[in-house]
């Protein structure tokens, strides 16, 4: 059978059907009797509250009958596990698969589950439909699972345990997380000892705004051993040949009693791991690498401020759609340091993108002298300027703007509205401040290991940051050390520990008092912050939001 580890893109229906056929002649081919595609495959993933359209509804409905139609022409002895939006009598949207054979939906299936929070929020008016799937082709009885079916012991994974199918099959939309892939491994193998059969996990690839899938599709036996496992990250069809049991449960529909014949198996292969800093970089360069493809922009601009922030969203950039298409603009005021200039200099000229300097203290002093503006109004007017300076080069040029702000700095309110806050995407807004260092220092490592030149320059690594808006700042005489807030906002914010988790941890309570309001009180920033790529499980805006007008306190 095959596994189609693919990137569809949302709402392009045309392209996608296309993109499910491409995969199919492949797939027959090679040889394959089965092949499995992601969930919602030809609407793309997830469709949000498009699912609520009845047009969309409806040209899914249209469109995934031409599938089968094309297919009957293309492989018409290939069944297919197709995912696709459906709807229920009452026009309620379903996440559905079709189960295709010969030019003909045969059958279809509907998520049972339903997680009701994030990614799936779509599917709140979800109908559930039967207990489970289970079709015979060529004498196997094929179990249908979909994605959030197989994270419950009861629902479906029950009922196909009772019904002893002798394959499960599961298409997946599953949004890549840090160290998620060995849950992911975890419970399928155990799912697959639930139900006494093998079985075939395929996730789809790409981006689709800030959520990022990373494939990982996995096959595993009876016992949950891993069988055959494909690459993170990448396009492909993965081919395995699986010994099963004939006529093992009582099908739902029958597609082929006749049985295969014997012949040659294919060699499995199981896919080396990324570790973590390479399974970071590759969802940065993809996510973003996706946002700018999909919506159809040529080149990204950002601020090169000579800092690690910008240095390392400089180099994501250059990996995700190469340097001809990148501009970095150095934008200088009186408290730039000269090692600020020479540093952002010396980036742009290890990645080869586009660099220009406009000095910005000439727009400032006009501001100040119409304003008369001081103190923090005034350090702030600096990186307004700049934001005004980086979208008008956008909207002359065509560029998107990268904002460069990192997960610590957005939790605290650290960022000014309308200056380094602007832009249109914002790679690391989901990496604290120690783990943009972890990054950068692995990303050198390998460049050097392939024998290239380590594209972020090693002062903007060990210089102390700075947003230098006035003379010698620090980020430390605002802020607590990176170090000790970055294990503050773990407690508080991943794993909602609450004052009592940072006092538990042994932090000065005035100090984590101090860094709770910051967090709470900046909620208002991080609304209005553009969407970056989500690699937690608890990022902002995604999976994290309070209440902008609040009374609570944690010293309540």
């Amino acid at each position: 059978m095959g596994l189609a580890q693919v990137n569809p893109t949302v709402g392009d229906l045309i392209n996608n059907r296309a993109l499910i056929l491409e995969y199919a002649e492949k797939a027959a081919l090679a040889g394959a009797h089965l092949l499995l595609f992601p969930e919602m495959v030809l609407t793309g993933y997830p469709v949000e509250d498009l699912a609520l359209r009845q047009t969309f509804r409806k040209a899914s409905r249209r469109v995934i009958a031409e599938v089968a139609d094309s297919l009957g022409e293309v492989a018409p002895n290939l069944a297919a596990v197709v995912g696709y939006l459906d709807e229920d009598r009452n026009g309620a949207p379903q996440n559905a698969v079709a189960v295709i054979y010969r030019g003909q939906i045969r059958a279809t299936y509907i998520k049972h589950h339903l997680p009701n929070y994030g990614v799936f929020d779509e599917f709140r008016n979800f109908v559930p439909g039967s207990q489970s799937l289970v079709f015979r082709l060529h004498g196997i009885d094929i179990g249908v699972a979909i994605c959030e079916d197989i994270w419950h012991a009861q629902g479906p994974v029950a009922d196909l345990a009772a019904r002893k199918p002798g394959l499960v099959v599961v298409p997946n939309g599953s949004p890549y997380e840090r160290k998620k892939d060995d849950r992911r491994s975890s419970l399928v193998s155990q799912r697959a000892r639930d139900i006494g059969a093998p079985l075939c996990y395929v996730n789809m690839t790409g981006a689709q705004d800030d959520l990022v899938f990373d494939g990982d599709s996995i096959v595993v036996d009876a016992q949950g051993r891993a069988i055959a496992r494909a690459p993170q990250f990448y396009d492909g069809l993965m081919m395995v040949d699986l010994d099963l049991e004939n006529s093992t449960s009582t099908p739902d529909l029958i597609l082929s009693e006749v049985p295969l014949a014997r012949y040659k198996a294919l060699t499995p292969g199981i896919a080396t791991r990324l570790d973590d800093p390479a399974e970071i970089w590759q969802a940065l360069v993809v996510g973003l690498r996706d946002y700018v493809e999909k919506n159809g922009f040529k080149s990204v601009l950002l601020g090169l401020s000579g800092g690690i922030d910008s240095a390392v969203v400089a180099a994501i950039a250059v990996d995700a759609i190469g340097p001809r298409r990148v501009y970095g603009v150095s934008l200088p005021s009186q408290y730039s340091s000269h090692h600020s200039l020479s540093d952002a200099e010396d980036s742009a000229s290890r990645l080869g993108l586009h660099y220009s300097v406009i000095h910005i203290q000439p727009m400032v002093n006009t501001f100040l002298t119409e304003l008369g503006l001081t103190g923090v109004a005034e350090e702030n007017l600096q990186a307004r300027v700049r934001g005004t300076t980086l979208m008008g080069l956008s909207n002359q040029d065509g560029h998107l703007v990268l904002a460069t702000g990192n997960k610590s700095e957005l939790a605290v309110g650290y960022s000014t509205l309308y200056g380094d806050a602007v832009g249109g995407y914002a790679p690391i807004k989901d990496l604290l401040k120690m783990e943009v260092w972890a990054i950068a220092k692995w990303r050198n490592a390998q460049a050097l290991r392939e024998g290239a030149v380590a594209p972020i320059p090693e002062n903007s690594i060990s210089k102390e940051p700075s947003a230098e808006l006035r003379p010698d700042q620090k980020d430390s005489d605002s802020l607590p050390d990176y170090p000790t807030l970055d294990r503050m906002l773990t407690i508080y914010i991943d794993d909602d520990g609450g004052l009592d988790g940072l006092l538990a941890a042994g932090f000065d309570p005035e100090l984590a008092m101090r860094t709770i309001r910051m967090v709470d009180r900046a909620e208002y920033k991080r609304r209005q912050y553009p969407p970056g790529t989500k690699i937690s499980s608890r990022a902002f805006g995604k999976d994290r939001r309070l209440p902008i007008t609040s009374h609570w306190s944690e010293s309540n």
